[in-house]
């Protein structure tokens, strides 16, 4: 199985601006994903960006990048642009690492394109892990995933769900921000109007299954690291560096 890896990245992001190339012990963080992108399978790892900023930054330690216009409303939108661009094969898996996601795992973003494959009836693969504490279950900022009997997304959502009227144990887990699928799907995607929902709740993969796409959900046992969203998550990752 070959598959390709696209790093989505803006610069305009609203609570960290310009984060894709914010230096953390002389790097940009954008390398630090495109780094671990690279120590996965992936025969071909591109960043996929609007801003000029972010293609020098790139092409300044050696990566690849495809510049796309500007006016995206998701990172997969953004990456259906691409692989459009670029002529890939409707059969051909991409697995979209977002540009803020500087500890994915290798071994997680092969797992996530092996999952898809395995699922042949399924349209777009993703993961999720146990909350690490209960907290988490109520805060907006963590995106929360309930699975079906056969280990298919039922619906992602920001709240705390489900809801147990009963303070019963919680069943759903958090999702990953990683997403595999096949060009042909990508294609579709791009045509496809967003819902209600994915504008509420601002979760573009709300868009597969508002269209009656399935969502198979790959389980991993721990987060793979920290995203870097905030401030504060800036500040843990500089953390986590010192400590290595």
């Amino acid at each position: 199985m070959e598959f390709d890896v696209f790093i989505p990245a803006r610069y305009g992001s609203r609570r960290l601006p310009g984060k894709p190339l914010i230096e953390i012990k002389g790097k940009p963080l954008i390398q630090y994903v495109y780094e671990c992108a690279r120590s996965s399978s992936a025969a071909r790892v591109i960043v996929t960006t609007d801003d000029e900023r972010i293609v020098e930054a790139v092409r300044g330690f050696g990566g690849e990048v495809h510049v796309t216009r500007a006016a995206h409303p998701t990172g997969t939108d953004r990456i259906a642009e691409a692989v459009d661009a670029l002529g890939l094969a409707d059969d051909r898996i991409i697995v979209n690492v977002q540009g803020d996601e500087p500890q994915m795992p290798g071994s997680l973003i092969d797992d996530v394109a092996h999952t898809l494959v395995d699922h042949p009836q399924s349209v777009m693969a993703t993961a999720c892990h146990p909350f690490a504490a209960d907290n988490e279950h109520n805060d907006p900022n963590v995106v929360k995933v309930v699975i079906d009997i056969d280990g298919s997304a039922l619906y992602f959502s920001r709240a705390p769900i489900p809801w147990s009227r009963e303070r019963q144990t919680i069943r759903a887990q958090r999702h990953i921000g990683i997403y595999a699928y096949r060009v042909g799907l990508l294609k579709t995607f791009a045509r496809w109007q967003r819902s209600d929902v994915e504008q509420i709740e601002q979760l573009e993969q709300l868009r597969v299954l508002y269209y009656g796409g399935r969502i198979i959900v790959h389980r991993t046992t721990a987060a793979p690291g920290v995203g870097v969203d905030t401030r504060e998550d800036l500040v843990k990752f500089e953390q986590y560096l010192a400590s290595i």
